[in-house]
């Protein structure tokens, strides 16, 4: 009777304990279902973050190309208003700075070449040296401003 009594009291014991055991089980699940959840939301709360950003980004694109479209009709209206002289010097503005640039940057090359092949460098190695990829990067720039981007703008429109 004492030994029953003895196990009776150790299994109903163990059954007490044992839905004890299912909660700390359920409560740390439910901790790491809280913390995905929230992982989650963080997650989603910077992909519209980013999202916003984008949409913010793009409307001042826009009203930086309608801006840009309003001052170009501007100055065509003005100029055609001021008369056909004034519109002709307005439309040589740009090729004119082109060439004046292109003409400066020439002459700045030509004269440090001839400024170290008069002290005594070979012309060649002198050649060689003075053209580096900073000054083939100004000339595709030029390049592709008059041919690339104007050919570009005429087939878009």
């Amino acid at each position: 009777m004492i030994l029953e009594s003895t196990i009776g009291g150790i299994v109903g014991g163990v059954f007490r304990l044992i839905p004890e055991g299912i909660k700390l089980f359920d409560r740390k699940n439910e901790r790491a279902h809280e913390l995905a959840m929230l992982e989650a939301e963080m997650k989603f709360a910077g992909m519209r973050a980013e999202h916003e950003m984008r949409k913010i980004d793009a409307s001042m694109t826009m009203a930086e190309m309608n801006a840009i479209g309003n001052a170009i009709k501007e100055q065509g209206q003005t100029a055609r208003a001021a008369g056909k002289f004034v519109a002709a010097i307005s439309a040589l503005v740009r090729p004119l700075v082109t060439y004046w640039f292109v003409f400066m940057y020439s002459a700045v090359k030509i004269v440090s070449m001839s400024m170290a092949v008069s002290d005594g460098a070979d012309w060649r190695a002198v050649l060689v040296e003075n053209w580096n990829a900073d000054d083939m990067a100004m000339l595709t720039m030029v390049l592709t401003f008059w041919f690339v981007g104007r050919v570009y703008e005429r087939t878009r429109k």
